[in-house]
Parts: structure tokens; sequence; C-alpha cells
């Protein structure tokens, strides 16, 4: 299959008033959100946000209660549910941290499986990701070490080059430069073959230069989906003289302060226009990016009186 023939096959996808309860208590709560084809996002929230269960939702591995996904691509023809859709989950692999994979099998007889299920299996990127991740074949799954059977799983993941790939928290177990491996090749095997991802996880700041698009769950609502530099945008970091930064930043939420010696670093919520700009050059300050994981932390922050 040609790369421009996969371009054509990235999944968008919606979800429409999307609720899943488990013992009468919402996971998902009234979700509405749109996943545009061929790009990267990242779905974020504190653990039990419902990041795992609308992961499950979106790759058809749950029916939900209340509400529809629904997907469409130009190959498809029609807007569909993925749910007992053989056509569509196909063309959807969640990986979850959890591997699902059968402990008792080895290695090669895993890959072949995934090859025989996975219509856009690429074999050659399996085999250059085993190498790279130093996978063993011959080896049991049981036998692998926790860093190396969720490095399995980020090779079953990005050699599906399923036009719709998902990754629950699949890199946890790996080591630093294993996970920044992966997401070296993530990137440059969607820059080659783009299509619709979702990294779910909880390694906002290691995550955020990869992302194209936020999705933050909060208790099974949707707390925001923006584009990441229009988020980043909602706030800035103020650096300079302690007494200046405490007068600049003085009408703003404060979501972060370091200081050292006489210098402090005040990260703000709060739009910065032209106007306030040039009063902060004025005052001898600099202002920078906010980060995308002081965002998230202000944003599901807890409230007195929240939904636990």
């Amino acid at each position: 299959m040609t790369t421009s023939t996969l371009e054509q096959t990235a999944l968008a996808v919606r979800t429409e008033n999307l609720s899943v309860r488990f013992g009468g208590v919402p996971a998902l709560d009234r979700l509405d959100l749109r996943l545009a084809p061929g790009t990267i996002h990242g779905l974020l929230g504190r653990n039990g946000s419902g990041k795992s269960t609308l992961a499950a939702t979106l790759a058809g591995f749950r029916r939900p209660d209340e509400g529809r996904v629904l997907v469409e691509s130009a190959d498809l023809g029609t807007t569909q549910e993925p749910y007992e859709n053989a056509v569509v989950t196909s063309r959807v692999c969640l990986i979850r941290e959890s591997g699902d994979l059968v402990d008792a099998a080895p290695v090669k007889h895993v890959l072949g499986l995934a090859s025989s299920l996975r219509p856009y299996w690429d074999d050659d990127l399996a085999g250059e990701l085993l190498d790279r991740f130093e996978v063993p074949t011959g080896k049991k799954v049981s036998k692998l070490s926790r860093g190396k059977k969720s490095a399995l799983g980020v090779v079953l993941g990005l050699a599906s080059r399923a036009p719709l790939t998902i990754f629950d928290e699949t890199y946890l177990g790996m080591d630093v430069p294993s996970r920044n491996l992966f997401y070296d090749v993530l990137l440059a095997d969607y820059a080659e073959v783009p299509r619709t991802i979702v990294l779910s996880t909880h390694l906002v700041a290691e995550v955020s230069p990869l992302l194209e698009e936020v999705v933050i769950l909060d208790n099974g609502r949707l707390v925001t989906q923006s584009p990441v530099d229009a988020l980043r945008g909602r706030g800035a970091s103020i650096v300079g003289p302690a007494a200046a930064v405490d007068d600049f930043t003085a009408g703003f939420t404060v979501l972060a302060e370091e200081k050292l010696g006489g210098t402090k670093s005040t990260t703000v919520l709060g739009d910065l226009d032209p106007a306030l700009l040039a009063q902060a050059r004025q005052a001898g300050l600099e202002v920078g990016p906010v980060g995308l994981q002081d965002l998230f932390v202000h944003l599901t922050a807890p409230t007195p009186g929240a939904r636990s």
C-alpha cells in the first residue's frame, strides 16, 4: 500500500454526548469532541479522569451507555461507529499500558498475529524497530522485562500504521532513553505516513513537543480541546527583578513562581495583548511562553465540592 493511499485513510473521530458509567458512576460524562485526521492529539488528565475509558471506547472495545463515537475517512465512504464493526476496528490500533499481550506466546508469534490482523502492517518497519529497541523475538512475552514489553507495544502500535493509533500510557515501563527513542521514531514515521495518533499520558512536559492538539479531561468531562499553540497562548512566563514581576503580575492568576536572588519567574494565566507586552518591556521584564504542564495542572486542579 502506497504512502498516498495510507494518507487518505487517516480517521476523523467525533463523539456526541458520549457517556460511559461503571456501577452508575460516570467515567465519561456527555463528552463532545472532534479529533482531526492526520494529527497528533494529546489526551491528558489526572488519574481517574476517564482517559483510558475514552481510549477504549474510541477503539470500539467498549459500548457507550449513551451517545456515540463516529469515525470517517475518504476510503470508508460513510460515517460509522467502531463498536462491533470489523471494518472500522481493523483500522484502529489501541496499545494499552497493560499490553494486552499473550504472555505464553513468543514475540515472533505476537508479531505474526498482528501482521495478519492489520491491513496496513509494515514488516520492514517492525523489524527496524525491534532492532532499535532491542526486543528479542525468540523469547516468550512473559520472559520480557516490563520495559521490553512496553517497547514491544510501541513496535506493534507504530508498525500497524493504523489510520487511528492510540497509545494509552504504553511507554510508562520504558526508561528515559527508550521513551526518547519512541518519540523520535513516532515523529519520523508520522512525517512519512500521516495518520491520526492519540497519546494518552501523564508525562505532559515530556510529550508536549510532539503534540498538535490537546484534549484535557477531568472527572469524565471535557475541560478543553485546543491546538497546543492556542492553549499555550492562554498564559505567559514573566521574568525579571522580583519587585517589578510582582507589580506586573498583580492582576493575573499565578500558576507558578520561582525566585533566585533578586530575580523572579512567575507563570500566569491570561492573555497578554500588545499594550501589556509593551508595558512589560518598559519594566525590563522578559515574557516567554508558558509550559503546557503548568496549564494542565491549573485546569485540572481540584475545586471545593467537585465530584470525586
